[in-house]
């Protein structure tokens, strides 16, 4: 444990990720049912920012990732009764705290489409290098679909019809709820509430290859956190940081054991 979220409206928080340009910053949001925003806090849970998100809306926000140039991806992709007919990723330049904005600069909106008909997701994993985009649905039987797109270069249509590339077999009620892939892009991570399964990345392979890969190689129990849907990994992948859903929520922090 490292501290409580002291963030009075930050109550259902559905999303995290680890500044990639400030050191000590967390990035998270709530999901459904709040306004388009974001909140930057310290790993000890205190508030440092509650900045507005022009240009985006919030339909069902689910998770957070970094992607190129420093910037965070927003995944407006959850559909708990699977009948959105697309969802979106919303793409902001990362915010400069220590100029004390209000507000982010305005969304870029890029627009998904599953190929076999809506699903309900929660877990968004983006490679900062070569802006891969991965959607992990999240099943009751366990058996999560990986779906992932390119992103737009510019001049290019915001419009992107997902691949389905393979499936993860998270046993039964393993429900996906978050992902994260580390700075250094050696490690890719998803979690269930009661789980964190995590690989190992080849050098040179996309994100979609390394979840085709089985078994994986570590899993960690996360039972008793509560409604765990968050999860930010480590520069190096060697600890993670956590939160569940809930007022004045717990902010955890694990290390991976030495071999």
């Amino acid at each position: 444990m490292t501290g409580k979220v002291g963030a009075a409206d930050a109550t259902e928080l559905s999303g995290l990720v680890r500044s990639p340009t400030q050191r000590g910053v967390l990035w998270t949001h709530n999901d459904s049912g709040d306004r388009a925003r974001i909140f930057a806090l310290r790993t000890d849970g205190s508030e440092i920012a509650s900045l507005d998100v022009p240009g985006a809306e919030a339909v069902d926000w689910e998770d957070l990732a970094t992607g190129p140039s420093d910037s965070l991806l927003l995944a407006d992709i959850g559909d708990n009764r699977a009948v959105r007919a697309s969802v979106d990723i919303y793409r902001i330049p990362e915010p400069e705290l220590s100029s004390n904005p209000t507000a982010t600069e305005p969304a870029t909106r890029l627009t998904l489409r599953y190929p076999d008909g809506a699903h309900d997701a929660e877990t968004l994993l983006a490679d900062p290098r070569t802006g891969e985009i991965v959607v992990v649905t999240k099943q009751l039987d366990g058996r999560s679909g990986v779906y992932a797109a390119s992103a737009p270069a510019a001049g290019q249509p915001r419009e992107r019809t997902l691949h389905r590339v393979g499936a993860l077999r998270l046993s039964f009620g393993g429900l996906a709820t978050a992902g994260d892939v580390s700075a250094d892009g050696r490690t890719v991570a998803v979690r269930t509430y009661s789980t964190l399964f995590a690989w190992t990345r080849r050098p040179g392979a996309s994100l979609a290859a390394t979840l085709r890969r089985t078994p994986c190689t570590g899993r960690v129990a996360l039972a008793g956190e509560g409604q765990g849907e968050s999860l930010a990994l480590g520069r190096d992948g060697r600890s993670f940081l956590t939160l569940p859903e809930g007022a004045g929520a717990t902010v955890r922090r694990y290390t991976a054991r030495k071999r």
